[in-house]
């Protein structure tokens, strides 16, 4: 969730006096800390680009974060130019749970929302790509899926190989009907 509604969270929750910048620059401290030493790839992730590679099926990433963030974690893992666009915070004019990410990242492909696979990890991801019109595929990472979640989902994943069995399985429908 972008900052401005993390930060009227905290001061809601926690009242007015609660130090919520020195809070702000304390967490982005050790984000980075944990980013740069143990950030590590879900588990599948690199044999799911190779198949939409093989494919030549476009993609992009639609986040909260900012580009840099995502360049950065991307360059971590040796990724850069795996995806055709980023789209990130300050692309769009509303975050998640707003379409407002996906539609764009959508648009910047060039592919009609209804044809798109979302991938996400977060409540509030899936809300977002479901509004988008998209197929929306969950991964937990820290939440499982709620009943809300789960119909807003084509299905959950337990990880990025159950998605990549999917997307196989769809290539293999599509060219029998050929």
């Amino acid at each position: 969730m972008p900052w401005a509604q993390s930060r009227a969270l905290l001061l809601s929750h926690f009242g007015e006096a609660f130090p919520v910048d020195q809070f702000q620059e304390t967490w982005v401290r050790h984000f980075w800390m944990i980013a740069e030493t143990r950030l590590a790839l879900k588990l599948g992730a690199l044999e799911l680009l190779d198949t939409l590679d093989q494919f030549r099926l476009p993609r992009a990433i639609a986040t909260s974060s900012s580009r840099r963030t995502v360049e950065r974690h991307l360059t971590a893992h040796n990724l850069m130019g795996r995806f055709a666009e980023i789209v990130g915070h300050g692309d769009y004019e509303r975050g998640k749970p707003a379409p407002d990410p996906f539609l764009k990242a959508a648009e910047r492909l060039g592919v009609e929302p209804h044809l798109c696979l979302a991938l996400e990890d977060s409540h509030n991801g899936v809300r977002s790509a479901s509004s988008a019109g998209m197929m929306t595929i969950m991964v937990p990472d820290l939440l499982e899926p709620t009943d809300e979640i789960r119909e807003l989902c084509t299905f959950v994943a337990r990880d990025l190989h159950g998605v990549r069995r999917a997307v196989l399985a769809a290539i293999e429908r599509q060219e029998s009907q050929y």
